[in-house]
């Protein structure tokens, strides 16, 4: 693995913006809907887990913690591994890793074992594709990124939709060891998908060039540099404030039903509605996210997403029928769709492609813990307060709060565009180029034909791929 080409995204190419990217798109669609869903879908084999160790609930609630712990702290490893091997090599390892996690998991005979198997081997292997996955859809998709993304971000919900009643099915028909063996093999799709991303190939370049790639191969395997930029600082303080409230309502809106005094089918129906619309959500904003006039003021469409999210809390705090409810899961939908689409499209436009895979690592670790705190202190406000609507408005507010945190900071400390770091950095290349260019002038010189040639070939070869023997399958 250590031949193996690091796919950092070479200067001088454009992203295809469709092409072999679709493809790119499909796996990084799948790979979201595992990444997110799975952790929401073992909850199904929580029963017979229960009643097979004998442990309580609490207990194996730890699986979906720890899965979810591993998505997110890992972040700087899998970044640190993206940098070093490349995307393809870290996703067919991750997919393995997932997959072997769910089969080992199913022979386990204490909750512990299944701790260290269904809830940290899998879960390494999920983070190991889910960033990656996202750095390449960076890669191939420019003018279109933001509907991309919110393509990509719909794998979610639909997973979500898809994994729990097949897991009743398998639970039901199989038992849990059966149906952990059964989603362990369904696992392995994530190394097909890691075939998928394959890496751009740079235009041909003359020697100066070549050197001047070579001095730029020699990165920092995780780039720390990120924290000078401002936007990136705002955005990571903004993120880990919104994740203290975002995943709260979802969490406790069914139990919220039953204390109201609904059936438990009715009350579940609510997170089927809430994920209905957050499929169809996610591409829209995408699509919007995309025109003109919005993209460059996509942070501040992010902080509206984010504002309507924390005040959908708010109003469902004061829910006291099933129909508020249902209202309350319609907006919510909506609101947790745009931020879905929106967050990873706007971290994207802030630090740029070279850095991507640095500052996803960094911001998923400072999220991490806000994920392990958010949803355990809520469970310890309703159990003092015995009322949810109290819940409801401490995750309302959080979400409100982050949302001012990101537009006021953009607003009164970022003087510049988003796009301008990454124009600097363009322009720096070129100035670098330019002097070497200089300083070889026999070297650098190609003829007048030649150069006429390579202009006119090189928008047919931009987004071209590498089939070389050590980036290929």
């Amino acid at each position: 693995m250590g031949a193996v080409v690091a796919d950092d995204g070479p200067t001088g190419v454009k992203a295809p913006d469709g092409g072999w990217g679709w493809a790119v798109l499909f796996g990084c669609f799948i790979i979201t809907g595992f990444s997110y869903a799975f952790p929401k879908a073992v909850s199904v084999f929580f029963k017979e887990l229960i009643r097979e160790f004998g442990v309580g609930y609490s207990d194996t609630a730890w699986i979906s913690s720890i899965l979810l712990a591993m998505l997110y702290g890992t972040g700087p490893l899998c970044s640190v591994c993206v940098n070093r091997f490349g995307c393809r090599p870290v996703m067919l390892v991750g997919g393995l890793f997932a997959s072997m996690g769910m089969v080992i998991a199913s022979f386990c005979t204490s909750i512990v074992q299944i701790y260290l198997t269904a809830g940290v081997i899998t879960g390494l292997g999920l983070a190991l594709n889910f960033q990656p996955s996202l750095i390449m859809l960076n890669r191939y998709f420019d003018k279109r990124r933001p509907l991309a993304n919110g393509l990509s971000a719909a794998g979610s919900p639909v997973f979500l939709c898809a994994l729990s009643p097949l897991g009743q099915i398998l639970q039901h028909e199989y038992g849990w060891r059966g149906g952990f063996l059964i989603l362990g093999g369904m696992l392995l799709n994530c190394c097909v998908c890691g075939a998928l991303m394959r890496p751009l190939e740079p235009p041909k370049t003359s020697e100066a060039t070549k050197e001047l790639d070579e001095k730029k191969a020699k990165k920092k395997l995780l780039d720390f540099s990120v924290f000078k930029d401002g936007g990136f600082v705002i955005y990571t303080l903004a993120a880990s404030i919104m994740v203290l409230g975002l995943f709260v309502p979802p969490v406790f809106v069914v139990s919220y039903a039953k204390d109201l005094g609904y059936q438990d089918t009715k009350a579940a129906f609510l997170l089927t509605i809430l994920g209905f619309i957050d499929i169809f959500a996610r591409p829209i904003c995408g699509m919007v996210a995309g025109l003109k006039w919005v993209r460059p003021r996509c942070v501040y469409l992010f902080s509206f997403a984010m504002i309507f999210n924390g005040f959908t809390d708010l109003m469902g705090s004061m829910s006291v029928d099933y129909g508020g409810l249902v209202v309350f899961c319609i907006f919510f939908g909506i609101s947790y769709g745009m931020v879905g689409a929106l967050q990873f499209e706007v971290l994207m436009a802030i630090v740029g492609t070279q850095k991507f895979s640095s500052a996803i690592g960094l911001v998923l670790l400072a999220e991490a813990m806000a994920v392990l705190i958010g949803p355990p202190s809520a469970g310890k406000l309703l159990d003092a307060t015995q009322r949810y609507m109290f819940v409801f408005i401490i995750a309302g507010i959080e979400v409100t709060t982050s949302a001012l945190v990101l537009a006021l900071g953009n607003f009164f400390c970022i003087k510049k565009k988003m796009e301008e770091p990454h124009t600097k950095e363009e322009a720096a290349e070129r100035e670098e180029l330019n002097k070497s260019e200089d300083k070889t002038p026999e070297d650098a010189k190609v003829d007048s034909i030649e150069v006429e040639q390579f202009l006119k070939d090189e928008p047919e070869k931009n987004g071209e791929v590498v089939t070389n023997p050590e980036t290929c399958v």
